[in-house]
Parts: C-alpha cells; sequence; structure tokens
C-alpha cells in the first residue's frame, strides 16, 4: 500500500508542481522544449507504471479495505459512462488539441469537432473513467489508484488553462471564451455548436471499436466483468 501511495503522490506532484507551473518555463528555458517533453514523458511514463504493479499487491495487502458499497446499478451504469469516457478520449487523442504538448499555436484558429464540446476532451475521457471505477470498487486501494487519475485529470484541465493563458495570452483567452471546460457547457450556453461532420466518423468508430473490445476482454484483461461480477 505505501508503494502505490508513493508512486500516486509523486505522479500528481510532478504535473501540478511541475507541468502546470513557472518552474516548468524555467526548466524549459534551461533544457530546451524538447529535452523537457521527453523527460518529462519518460517520468509520466515511469510513475504509471509504478503505479499499476503496486495496484495489484495494494488490493490483497492487509491494509486494504472496503470504504464503501456501492449501490447494484453502478455497475450497469458503466455501460454508458465509459462508452463516453472512451469517445471523449479517443477523439481529444485524434484530434487538433491546442491543449495538448506542441500544439497550443492552434488555438488561433478556433475550435473545431470535439473541441467544441469540450476544450480538454482527453482530460474529461480519463477523469470520467477514474471517477466511474473509483465509486464501482469502493476499497482504500482503488481510492488511492483511481482517485490520483481523477484529481489529475479534472485539476489538469485547469492547469493547463493556466499554462496556456501564460503562453498564449489574449489569443487564449478567446479560445477559452469560444469553448467550456465543462463537456457541452459552451453549447448550451450557445458560445458553441455542435458540427458533427467535424468529429470525423472514423474517430467515433475507432472509439466505439476499442470501447467494445475493451468490455468483451474485461473479465479477462482484469479479472471482473464490467457489468458486474
Amino acid at each position: 500500500m505505501i508503494s502505490l501511495i508513493a508512486a500516486t503522490v509523486c505522479f500528481i506532484a510532478i504535473h501540478f508542481f511541475i507541468s502546470g507551473t513557472r518552474l516548468r518555463d524555467r526548466l524549459v528555458a534551461l533544457l530546451g522544449e524538447g529535452a523537457y517533453i521527453g523527460l518529462f514523458s519518460a517520468a509520466s511514463l515511469a510513475l504509471i507504471v509504478w503505479m499499476s504493479m503496486s495496484y495489484g499487491p495494494a488490493l490483497t495487502a492487509d491494509g486494504n479495505a472496503f470504504l464503501w458499497q456501492p449501490p447494484a446499478w453502478w455497475a450497469h451504469l458503466g455501460g454508458v459512462v465509459i462508452l463516453v469516457a472512451f469517445l471523449l478520449g479517443v477523439l481529444g487523442m485524434l484530434s487538433t488539441n491546442p491543449g495538448a504538448v506542441g500544439q497550443a499555436a492552434r488555438a488561433s484558429a478556433g475550435p473545431q469537432g470535439i473541441q467544441r464540446i469540450t476544450r480538454h476532451p482527453f482530460l474529461w475521457g480519463v477523469g470520467l473513467w477514474a471517477a466511474f471505477h473509483l465509486v464501482a470498487n469502493g476499497d482504500l486501494a482503488s481510492l488511492i489508484l483511481f482517485g490520483g487519475f481523477a484529481i489529475l485529470a479534472f485539476g489538469g484541465t485547469v492547469s493547463i488553462d493556466a499554462k496556456r493563458r501564460r503562453k498564449l495570452g489574449a489569443t487564449w483567452e478567446r479560445y477559452a471564451a469560444e469553448t467550456s471546460n465543462i463537456p457541452f457547457a459552451a453549447i448550451l450556453a450557445r458560445r458553441q455548436r455542435l458540427v458533427m461532420r467535424e468529429l470525423g466518423w472514423w474517430r467515433v468508430a475507432l472509439a466505439v471499436a476499442a470501447y467494445a473490445v475493451t468490455f468483451v476482454l474485461h473479465p479477462m484483461l482484469f479479472g471482473v466483468s464490467p457489468t458486474g461480477g
């Protein structure tokens, strides 16, 4: 359990206390953008591996305890929640994203596709996935692992906004005014409109296919049915 806690704390810390702060700006000035991104990406991947390897032993550790019992209907809700998470995550990865590494300049072109729904689609996908699994499991180890991912994902949307605002100034302010962090908020406020053709049907099809494969293989990969049991 100590290993899982340490890995999760380190994972959150490097993002909130380095990536989204002025310390990042100083490191980029010292190392160069490419070197910084490479080192930070390697550190993030190493910490994710550490978290994943620590989670299994933590589940069976004496210190793990069930903190709550999720309602019976929660597992069935997962089919919809995780599908939405896959759509946001996959479309976010495969579409233009001014919030992503190396794409900040694209903010000047205005939002398109999934960015009309939320300017942080990938992080919202991860956040929804993590939040659902946190509630569905109800034990301490899962609270630490999935809670860490949820904090990083949802908090990361605020951190990226601040980082882009420092770098792009008025350009990002205009982009943020035309979009929303919370999915569909800008559309409901009529500051934005949904253009389905911009989403790219191949991206949607790939997201649904990835979801379907994960749903079918979930018992084999993780030892539990995605619908409970």
